[in-house]
């Protein structure tokens, strides 16, 4: 069976996410934080963007409550999130990233900037921004329609 264009193209993009990731995840784990996943980096960032609770990370990045509760576990177990007491609201806990879950982001960061320049060195600069200003058109294109149920909705991109 042939695959379409459109397919080929979304398997380019998750395949170069995959690649990205993967290396972050590798460096994340040789400077002292083993057992991070993307989903980790991208719940810390939205915890970080205002996402103060279970609840509204589960919307920040388009999954269920469950999802991120099991997510906001394992932050918590690998020192990055704290759950305390919300001081209006006693069911609720708030989250806060801790000084080690700053460092960690920090750390996939930079990571993720080196990729970002080795990416550059490769195909020069005005290519990366072409395809990265083309990305974001596309973004916005897909973004003026409704989102798919269960899908994320600018989480990772911080749009």
């Amino acid at each position: 069976m042939e695959t379409s264009p459109g397919a080929r193209l979304a398997l380019l993009l998750l395949e170069g996410f995959e690649a990205m990731t993967d290396r972050v995840v590798t460096e994340l784990a040789a400077a002292g934080h083993p057992g991070v996943t993307a989903t980790h980096e991208f719940a810390l960032r939205a915890v970080d963007q205002g996402a103060g609770d279970a609840s509204s990370l589960a919307r920040a990045l388009g999954v269920s409550r469950q999802a991120a509760a099991k997510t906001v576990e394992a932050l918590e177990e690998l020192g990055y999130v704290e759950r305390a007491p919300d001081a209006g609201d006693g069911r609720r806990k708030r989250l806060t990233v801790t000084p080690r879950g700053h460092e960690m982001s920090a750390v996939g960061g930079a990571a993720f900037d080196d990729l970002r320049e080795r990416w550059r060195r490769a195909v020069g600069a005005d290519d990366l921004r072409v395809v990265e200003t083309s990305l974001l058109a596309l973004l916005d294109l897909l973004a003026a329609r409704e989102p798919a149920a269960g899908t994320r909705t600018g989480a990772t991109t911080g749009r």
